[in-house]
């Protein structure tokens, strides 16, 4: 991705966060998409990767949780590998 793109979310408590995506995965034909924090500092202790599965609902993308701990190990390795991929075709 060339262009920073953001969103915004609002939790289940009524919390509203802004997110900039940084990569999109497939996985076993569902789409994920890889954010970080935009309205946080990286030293901050809650800052990281946020991984939310992508669907089309009524026209729209809507983002949802992932509770499987599992899943989103496979879905953070299987990014992390293409990131390390782009690179190497980079060099």
């Amino acid at each position: 991705m060339d262009e920073a793109i953001f969103i915004e979310i609002t939790d289940d408590t009524g919390e509203t966060f802004k997110l900039e995506i940084i990569g999109e995965v497939e996985y076993e034909g569902e789409n994920f998409v890889v954010f970080l924090p935009a309205d946080m500092e990286e030293d901050d202790p809650d800052y990281g990767f946020v991984i939310l599965k992508s669907t089309e609902v009524d026209g729209e993308e809507q983002f949802d949780s992932v509770d499987d701990e599992e899943l989103l190990d496979k879905i953070y390795a299987l990014y992390m590998s293409e990131v390390f991929a782009d690179e190497d075709e980079a060099n």
